[in-house]
């Protein structure tokens, strides 16, 4: 039944934000985790539900690119894929030589690393011949980035579902934006998705997850929060900030 309910989430999701359309071949980032490897399953799903009911037909392809962290043996993932009929495509890169050269505060750069990473997937995807890429965040992910982004940056915002990149003329979508990673993490765990370690020195100790254990703590105190959080971040409708109260002052000298 877990996977019914991610399916049911993703068609929101899909609805909501127009993520898939017919006729998408779309490169699915695959990282070794548990989040990305269930992207790749849902999706496959999704397409016979998505010719059913909008009569149309979009293809996937997972791409991993090896991060060379010193990450641990892909194979049992791969042999995963296979017997899942998951088609992939995995080459090499530099990323964390590069990032070795540009430390912050003695430490990986996270949010270059990320940027190097989404690039990688991107010009992979583009060489495939895929007109979108899709990553696994999911709404957890969204609640962190909007509460770091208020502590750290002063402003309410967090990342998009859906945005086109003019630059390489990708659309990058999110297509769990309104699945909870504890839905996520149970039907990974039903499935024996195997999981693979980055090798990122950094896991476990970024802002993000501070971010992951003060929300926890907010959840577990205050039933319902983790659900209207998220519909926070919807339900324009509801916003009522002091932005919306600005006013310009009368210029007495005028």
């Amino acid at each position: 039944m877990s996977c019914q309910k991610l399916l049911s989430d993703m068609r929101k999701a899909d609805e909501m934000f127009n993520l898939i359309n017919d006729g998408d071949y779309i490169g699915v980032g695959l990282s070794g985790g548990k989040d990305s490897s269930l992207l790749m399953y849902m999706l496959k799903m999704y397409q016979y539900l998505f010719n059913n009911v909008y009569g149309g037909n979009f293809k996937i392809i997972g791409i991993h690119i090896n991060l060379n962290f010193g990450e641990d043996d892909m194979s049992d993932l791969w042999k995963w894929f296979d017997e899942n009929e998951l088609e992939y495509y995995s080459e090499d890169s530099e990323i964390a030589d590069i990032l070795g050269y540009h430390l912050k505060n003695d430490r990986i750069d996270c949010s270059l690393c990320s940027k190097l990473k989404k690039g990688a997937v991107i010009k992979a995807a583009k060489k495939l011949g895929c007109n979108k890429v899709a990553f696994g965040h999911h709404a957890d992910d969204a609640l962190e980035t909007m509460m770091m982004n208020m502590i750290y940056g002063g402003r309410i915002a967090t990342f998009d579902p859906k945005m086109y990149l003019d630059d390489s003329g990708i659309t990058f979508i999110r297509p769990f934006s309104m699945s909870f990673e504890s839905d996520i993490s149970k039907t990974a765990k039903e499935l024996q998705i195997p999981v693979v370690s980055s090798g990122c020195p950094n896991d476990g100790y970024t802002k993000r997850a501070d971010m992951k254990e003060m929300l926890h703590h907010v959840y577990h105190n205050y039933p319902g929060s983790k659900e209207n959080l998220l519909k926070s971040i919807y339900n324009k409708e509801q916003l009522n900030l002091y932005m919306d109260k600005i006013e310009k002052k009368p210029n007495h000298h005028d």
